[in-house]
């Protein structure tokens, strides 16, 4: 099977800025760690308000999607409200990470 873009969706508590810091430097190297597997291309809050954030996954089924929910410091202890994963269809645009197993060479 072959890679998919994926959105990850969350919606958070109203007070999720003031609340978040106590859970943000575990929350963002989960983040990172699936970064630097290759899985997860992008990620970020919304803004105005910061009532949302969206991840955007690159993966063959959403198990590693969920899998990276159920661990996530946020979810766990309630700064999110509820989830939603999405398949994306990009229909204008290059991949920004490799398919697995290829190498950085310029065009990818």
């Amino acid at each position: 099977m072959r890679p998919m873009y994926w959105l990850l969706f969350y919606e958070v508590v109203d007070d999720f800025v003031r609340r978040r810091g106590a859970f943000r430097m575990a929350h963002l190297s989960l983040a990172d760690s699936a970064h630097r597997q290759g899985i997860l291309v992008l990620s970020g809050a919304l803004a105005d308000p910061a009532d949302s954030v969206v991840f955007v996954f690159r993966v063959e089924s959403t198990s590693q999607i969920e899998e990276f929910v159920h661990n996530d410091p946020y979810v766990r202890n309630g700064l999110v409200t509820s989830w939603k994963i999405r398949q994306w269809n990009v229909v204008v645009g290059q991949p920004q990470t490799p398919e697995p197993g290829q190498t950085r060479s310029g065009i990818w």
